[in-house]
Formats: structure tokens, sequence, C-alpha cells
């Protein structure tokens, strides 16, 4: 971890006043160690820019099928699949019931490592308060289930995970799954709006979670002997958590998350470590108070980079392969705020510089590497997954 952050939150602006050129956004956004941010080197004509689903509402996640189909979720709970570029009609039965209001609904979609030989879809939603669960009436939390697709209808479903407890505001879900190469399953959980409760082990507001495939807790997670705490707690003290992929390379998970005014954050995710939120940011409240005069703390982790002003990190990927053979090992990195991607180069565990690719293509909400090498951007705004890829 990089741990010589320079201290530019005094010196940095806090938001942008309207819609700047590449350029500019480029200045204003080149904060965070080790890095800077520049004006792409990338031709915009040397890629593919190919329309795969159109007519979607609030997309939010894709996942690439062995036979080329794409299944996409809708936030609004709606699991959809496509197939030679036209989205079906009839939409995949079997979702459980999702809690669609302010952020909340149906989130994340990832196939199993080994989907080819046993099926499993995960998915991640937002889970309302059942009979005899724990925190507020009216509220929910975020859900981890898993099933396998025949026909339309998925079919074997298993309820795997609950963040508790339940809470009423309509925020900060977090939602990403990853998988690691020892059969563990990773998912990201937002604070729910209650900063306070990501420093609370007893609350999985706010934390990284790791499970078993099938559910179970690890008998060697981290808080499993601490008294109180969650055993299911990987990491915590984060915010928003909307973004998480594991190098292929190295096994290190990579998390990025939405910050408040500033302060977005790229992480690098270590066992039973303190990501520091709210006690250290570089953002200030959207009222411009301040939510803390520190940016560094003992014993809480510095981000690789961060964000200030905020870009609303959403969806990232490691490109891997020869596909996008000059970016090979590097992140793509999704923007809700201001439309682009950013292509940020990776040496080891730092990035060393960012560069603004595909600007004003849409409010990015996720961005994936698919078995294909291509890379596939849902686009929440249009109601379009796009496809990526080098003419050449």
């Amino acid at each position: 971890m990089n741990k010589n952050i320079p201290l530019l939150k005094k010196c940095l602006p806090v938001a942008l006043g309207g819609l700047l050129l590449v350029s500019s956004v480029a200045m204003m956004s080149n904060s965070g160690p080790g890095s800077s941010v520049n004006a792409p080197k990338f031709a915009e004509s040397d890629f593919k820019v190919d329309t795969v689903a159109t007519g979607l509402t609030m997309p939010w996640a894709s996942a690439l099928l062995p036979n080329g189909d794409l299944l996409v979720t809708e936030r609004g709970g709606k699991l959809r699949l496509v197939k030679d570029g036209k989205l079906d009609p009839q939409e995949i039965s079997g979702i459980p019931t999702v809690y669609y209001k302010g952020q909340g609904g149906l989130l994340d979609i990832a196939l199993h490592p080994d989907y080819t030989k046993n099926g499993w879809i995960y998915i991640s939603y937002s889970s309302p308060k059942k009979e005899g669960e724990e925190g507020d009436d009216d509220g929910a939390n975020t859900g981890l289930m898993r099933a396998k697709l025949k026909d339309h209808a998925l079919v074997e479903i298993q309820q795997l995970f609950k963040a508790l407890p339940n809470v009423k505001a309509n925020v900060h879900f977090g939602g990403r799954i990853v998988f690691d190469k020892k059969g563990y399953v990773f998912l990201s959980l937002g604070e729910r709006g209650q900063k306070e409760n990501s420093q609370n082990l007893s609350r999985d507001q706010g934390k990284v979670v790791r499970l078993h495939e099938d559910g179970k807790i690890p008998n060697d997670n981290p808080f499993v002997k601490t008294e109180g705490a969650r055993p299911e707690i990987w990491t915590y003290g984060h915010r928003n958590p909307q973004g998480m992929i594991i190098n292929p390379a190295t096994g290190v998970i990579w998390e990025h998350e939405h910050g408040p005014q500033g302060g977005d954050e790229l992480n690098i995710i270590e066992k039973g470590k303190n990501y520091g939120w709210p006690k250290i940011t570089f953002g200030i409240d959207y009222d411009n108070s301040i939510i803390s005069k520190d940016t560094a703390m003992t014993g809480m982790e510095q981000p690789v980079v961060y964000w200030k002003p905020s870009i609303a990190p959403c969806g990232v990927t490691f490109l891997t392969g020869d596909k996008f053979k000059d970016w090979k090992g590097d992140l793509l990195v999704g923007s809700l705020k201001f439309m682009y991607i950013q292509h940020l180069t990776v040496k080891g565990n730092k990035v060393t510089n960012r560069e603004i690719i595909f600007d004003k293509i849409g409010r990015v909400r996720d961005v994936r590497q698919g078995w294909d090498g291509n890379v596939y951007v849902v686009l929440e705004n249009s109601g379009k997954v796009v496809r990526l890829s080098p003419k050449s």
C-alpha cells in the first residue's frame, strides 16, 4: 500500500462548476498518490464501439455467457437476456422480491469461475426486511443469492447471505461480487447512509465480506473470534463500494468506492484492514461541512488513488490477454458523473498514470472484460450495453 499521500485536500477544488472539456476534467481530477491524469493519448478511431443491447431500463451489470448471450440486471428488479444483439422481450423469472427505492434494486451479476461445469450464477440485490430480521421496519439491506438458468427461469435458487441490520435509508448498497482462485466469494456493502457504522464491527454496513461459495462463513476470517463482531467481515471502513475486481495476475483485490464531495477512493483490499471512513477522508459533506479534518490516521489504510472532485466511480476491470495488448494488466474505471472511462496504468500495486478515454460515452454503471477479450460497458442513462474492442 502506498502510504505517502500528498496532503492536497486543502488546495484542490471540491466540485466542478459544470461540464468541462476532457483536458479540463483531467487537470481538475489530478488527485491521489503516484499518478497523474492526462488527456487521452489513444485515438477513439482505433476502437470499435458496438451496441449489443438497447431498450433496457436502469441497467446495472452484465455477464457474458459461454454461448455469447448476455445477462443484464435492471435495477427495477428484472433480469434480461440479450441474444444476437437483441433484447429478449421475455424477462427471466425467479428473481426474489427486490427493494427498488432510491439506489436500491437488482444489482450485480457474476458467473461462478467454473460456470461451464456447475452453472451457478450469483446475483446481489437490495433485500427487504423479512419477519424476524433485525433492523428498521420497511428497511432493507444487500443480499446475495445464486441460481442456475434454465430456459427463461432461475432454478435451484439459494439465498446465501443477507447484510444486517435492515436500514430504512435508500442509499449506499454496494453490491459488487468477485471470486478468488481459492473458492471464496467477496461482496461489497455500503454503509447505507449511516457513516458511523462503517467502523462498527457488529454491523455489516460499510464492509467487504468474505464467504465460501455456498454462503458459509470461513473459519479463518479476521473477526471470527472477535467478541461482538460479525464473522463474515473481511475489511471495514468503507463508504459505498461499487467497483471490485481481483487482479488475475497477482490475486490482489482492488476496490473503489464513492466518497462524498471529493474523496472517491481506489483501494487494495487486505484481510482485516480498516479503510478509514468516516474518520479519515479526502472529501467534505454535501453541505460543504467538514466530515473529518484528518486524511490519514494510524491503523487506517490510505487509497492507492483518490479522486477530487468526485467522478462517481462505478464498475472496474483488469485488462488481460492480447486484445488490448498495450493496456494489458491495466485497469478501466467507469464514471457515472462525467460519463467517461478512465484508463489507469498499473505497475505492481501502484497506479502510475491515468487518462480519460471514451469521453461522454454515457453514465457508466458497469465495465468488465468478457471471456472473449472485449470490454462490455453498461450505460445507465441510455439503457444500452456497448462492446469496446480495438479495430486492429
